[in-house]
């Protein structure tokens, strides 16, 4: 039975818990084990208007209508005190069976209650209390805003974005670390490196059944897989990749340059956003920086961007006509008259037509060049930023023939995602102490990749991101602001507000 199940039938049931009070209030005890009609009874004893029914067919939001409805339940048994309000919401399943046999004679009908008038602070408290547990509750189950960063999505999305991100669209997930400082991700306000969470109570994996799957091109926002381990010092780069330019050593024990090395749990990992380009089961391979989905070339995004350079005659192109190309990056110079830019192959044509220019040509890292830091980072696999694969991505069930030259494609998985124990002995392949030929994915993995395809740090870089990393689909652009044009923190653009993103 899946979880999502078994909340549903608690949430059913949930005002069984109240059956003395039923009792007590004049209402037959056995209402409360009837679906529908307990609450529409709940709602009458504790005088609330029949449309908070709305909210309760509400995923997510019913949890927090339960909450308001039991300390509704309360002021019945003339309970206002904050501290039993918060015992009998976390822990109702042993407050309320107790309040309606314990405390019967103290009952009240809400029409005969004594207004209790609440201080100023008491009023402010109550306030912040229910706007924080309404907002969380939007923000990890249904909603969340989002800024872009960087720009490894541009010109898709921009630096200084503001989007929101639907958690419904993939299906929200059950926090990993559920006790957490409130509206912030892995860190205290006002501190470097302070956690904003605790780890004594930690819940599994759980995903809750979603509008839809996470299909190719999709534009998704997901926690940062090589985030399970990360340098204080230097938490814009990657520990591993830190591990294989300096050793493992030298980052552990250089507390100047890197600082602690601390483990992050999944939902605490910083959030990345790219472009969804292979799914389960997908065989994906890069040629000359054309992306090949089993055999067939995929669509490019109309924005994409890649590196040219760009040969003048000796004069300067004028910044101007760059800026009315809205071209952003200039990475520098390739050699005498020749500039690097970074350009969509819409804007590359428009460049070839200025009078300057001599020549405009795709920077292309040839088949067979290997550079070390791309994934799986082994010289068995020569590939670079444009030309990659073949590479199948991992289905949840599939099993894959393992051996000594191709474990470094999963070992990672097997052991950090999917939390085996893996000994590499020469030829020999341990899985939990067990000879391992093959290996069978306990679930989905996903390739994903910027838009801006030579400024971007994406799987190309780091290999699958986990299905469990999967936060939510970026859906609709509310601000842009222009950091390069500070006004008031950024400049708007408004030719770039309120638009869906595709």
């Amino acid at each position: 039975m899946s979880l999502s199940l078994v909340l549903f039938i608690i949430f059913l049931f949930f005002p069984v818990l109240l059956w003395k009070t039923f009792e007590t209030a004049g209402e037959s005890g056995w209402k409360s084990a009837v679906p529908v009609l307990n609450y529409y009874i709940w709602l009458n004893i504790i005088r609330q208007p029949l449309w908070w029914f709305i909210f309760l067919a509400m995923p997510f939001i019913n949890a927090f209508m339960v909450m308001l409805m039991v300390v509704e339940t309360l002021k019945c048994y003339r309970i206002y005190n904050l501290g039993h309000q918060a015992v009998a919401v976390l822990l109702p399943f042993v407050y309320l069976p107790w309040l309606g046999i314990k405390k019967s004679g103290d009952y009240v009908e809400p029409a005969n209650r004594v207004k209790i008038k609440k201080t100023p602070v008491r009023e402010w408290v109550d306030a912040i209390i229910f706007a924080v547990i309404a907002a969380s509750i939007i923000r990890i189950f249904m909603v969340e805003a989002y800024t872009i960063p960087t720009s490894s999505m541009e010109k898709s999305l921009l630096v200084g974005d503001f989007l929101f991100v639907s958690k419904l669209s993939y299906g929200p997930k059950v926090p990993n670390t559920p006790i957490a400082f409130p509206f912030v991700h892995h860190t205290l306000p006002l501190t470097a490196s302070t956690k904003s969470y605790v780890e004594w109570l930690k819940l599994p994996y759980y995903r809750f059944p979603g509008l839809t799957t996470v299909k190719n091109n999709d534009v998704v926002v997901f926690n940062y897989p090589d985030g399970d381990t990360v340098a204080l010092k230097a938490q814009n780069q990657s520990y591993y990749g830190l591990v294989r330019d300096y050793g493992r050593y030298r980052v552990w024990n250089d507390k100047a340059n890197f600082g602690d090395i601390v483990a992050r749990p999944v939902d605490k990992r910083e959030n990345y956003i790219k472009r969804c380009i292979a799914i389960p089961g997908d065989v994906l391979e890069i040629k000359d920086q054309v992306v090949y989905i089993n055999g067939k070339a995929a669509e490019l995004p109309d924005q994409a961007q890649f590196k040219y350079i760009v040969r003048t005659d000796g004069t300067r192109i004028n910044p101007k006509a760059l800026e009315k190309l809205n071209i952003t990056e200039e990475v520098g110079m390739a050699g005498p008259n020749e500039i690097v830019l970074t350009l969509t192959n819409e804007t590359a044509e428009k460049i070839k037509g200025f009078v300057n220019v001599k020549e405009v040509r795709k920077i292309i890292q040839p088949k067979g060049f290997w550079q070390p830091y791309i994934f799986p980072f082994d010289s068995l696999y020569p590939w670079n930023v444009d030309n990659f694969g073949p590479l199948e991505i991992p289905r949840q069930g599939a099993t894959v023939e393992i051996n000594s030259k191709n474990i470094v494609l999963y070992s990672r998985i097997i052991k950090n995602y999917e939390l085996n124990d893996l000994e590499i002995k020469g030829e020999t392949i341990l899985i939990n102490g067990k000879p391992a030929s093959s290996y069978t994915f306990k679930q989905d993995y996903y390739w994903m990749m910027g838009d801006n395809r030579h400024n971007s740090a994406d799987s190309r870089f780091w290999g699958f991101v986990p299905v469990d990393h999967v936060v939510g689909k970026a859906v609709f652009v509310w601000l842009s602001l222009d950091g390069n044009k500070p006004l008031f923190g950024g400049k708007i653009r408004m030719n770039k507000l309120f638009r869906t993103i595709k």
